[in-house]
């Protein structure tokens, strides 16, 4: 399409799971925390939703250092899950989120487990407060119990998926590893017992080893590599399982322009998240945003939301 939209009329709303979202572009896990070190940069309402740091049922410390090094064009890091565990959450950065500035803009809450019990425990205590969407993890390759290991086989999804979905009534994302197979028959057993959504990718599993030392780069030997190094696998992924399934799909995995984002919608997301551009450029999401607005205006775009799905077969 050619022609210009009057930003007036421009619509950058989307709708996930029954959440409508001011616009697509949404903080990944892992890179955001809760927000806070952000409120300095920009009111956090801007971004259309913030998934926020992978909370457990406990406090957890994360693996031993080093566990992050830059790799061409992207990352690798093996921080595992720090966080502070969910009550803190509850009781101290939620409150703070939403009066921040978050009554519009969407909050995810990004859980992880050892145990199906454990995310179900997590789920029932979110249950009861005003977190938008819960995102449940079963993707982090970066820790020694649970995480990845519930979502590198459909038994796994279906396992825990079951139990978090009997807990809330909350809307329920589930957040994909690509360290599988096939994609998508573990998005479609997520899909089976309840999720309202899929987000994908997490990070591939990647190592570095140091030839001065002989040593991993990495504490932990190896670690999750995002960045732009992964966009096409990632966009792959999301036409793959968009295809596959017939509830919503949230895209991550190197976005790190608005050109990515667009890509990503066409090939079948409803929203993306933005990671490890965020590393580099805190303003990034911003950046990503306005961009999406100038290519709905250079094309004619009205709605954001009618271009997913929308890449045209050969």
């Amino acid at each position: 399409m050619n022609g210009t939209v009057n930003s007036q009329k421009r619509d950058l709303t989307v709708t996930v799971a029954g959440v409508k979202f001011p616009n697509p572009v949404i903080a990944a896990s892992g890179v955001y925390g809760f927000g806070e070190y952000y409120t300095d940069l920009y009111p956090l309402n801007i971004l259309g939703g913030i998934s926020c740091k992978g909370l457990t049922l406990n406090k957890k410390d994360g693996n031993i250092p080093p566990r992050v090094a830059e790799t061409p064009a992207g990352m690798l890091n093996a921080v595992g899950l720090q966080n502070p565990g969910i009550d803190f959450f509850i009781n101290t950065h939620l409150p703070r989120l939403r009066k921040g500035g978050f009554p519009q803009s969407v909050i995810i809450a990004n859980i992880a487990g050892e145990t199906p019990e454990d995310y179900a425990e997590i789920a029932r205590r979110l249950d009861e407060t005003d977190v938008d969407m819960l995102e449940l993890n079963i993707s982090c390759p970066n820790v020694k119990k649970g995480g990845a290991a519930w979502g590198i086989s459909s038994e796994g999804a279906v396992i825990v998926t079951k139990a978090v979905r009997n807990a809330t009534k909350k809307p329920l994302m589930v957040k994909l590893t690509p360290n599988v197979t096939d994609i998508t028959e573990v998005a479609k057993a997520a899909e089976s017992e309840g999720a309202d959504a899929i987000s994908l990718i997490n990070t591939l599993l990647g190592m570095r080893i140091d030839i001065k030392t002989k040593r991993p780069v990495l504490r932990n030997n190896v670690g999750g590599l995002s960045g732009p190094a992964v966009f096409p696998v990632a966009v792959r992924m999301v036409w793959q399982v968009a295809r596959a399934v017939n509830i919503d799909v949230v895209g991550m995995g190197g976005v790190n322009s608005a050109e990515d984002a667009v890509e990503m919608m066409l090939a079948g997301a409803k929203a993306v998240q933005i990671g490890t551009a965020i590393i580099s450029d805190p303003l990034a999401p911003l950046k990503i945003i306005g961009g999406l607005e100038h290519y709905m205006d250079v094309n004619g775009i009205k709605r954001i939301a009618d271009i997913t799905g929308k890449v045209q077969p050969w």
